[in-house]
């Protein structure tokens, strides 16, 4: 994050650049409305960015839709593009990064593809007590 920028700020510039550089559509879902601890901003960057990085190389994508929401359980980040989809097996560094970016968060990440209808990820941080 920028100095002082909210995650949902930090978003909003970083998908938009991320669109006009791809020519890949990017419609938001949802950002978050409250504050986000740090670290936990951090990591939703780093995973969105490799979820991003995927979908440029790729899925071959027209859209990507976003949504990360903050409730009582925690947060949930969805990255969801409409490309060729892929078999889960030969999954590579990307996902294993953003896997880690939860995991250190106490989070988990799932990633669920559909050849020809896409790919959807999906990473969820439960509140830290």
């Amino acid at each position: 994050m920028r100095g002082g920028q909210s995650l949902a700020e930090a978003l909003e510039s970083y998908l938009a650049e991320w669109s006009e550089r791809t020519g890949i559509a990017v419609e938001t879902w949802a950002l978050p409305a409250t504050d986000v601890p740090s670290p936990v901003s951090s990591a939703v960057m780093a995973a969105m960015d490799d979820a991003l990085s995927n979908v440029e190389l790729h899925s071959r994508a027209r859209m990507v839709s976003i949504a990360v929401t903050v409730s009582k359980s925690g947060l949930r980040m969805t990255v969801s593009d409409n490309g060729q989809g892929f078999p889960i097996t030969g999954t590579g560094g990307g996902i294993a990064r953003m896997r880690a970016a939860f995991a250190e968060m106490g989070g988990s990440l799932s990633v669920n593809s559909v050849l020809g209808e896409g790919t959807t990820v999906t990473g969820v941080v439960p509140r830290q007590r």
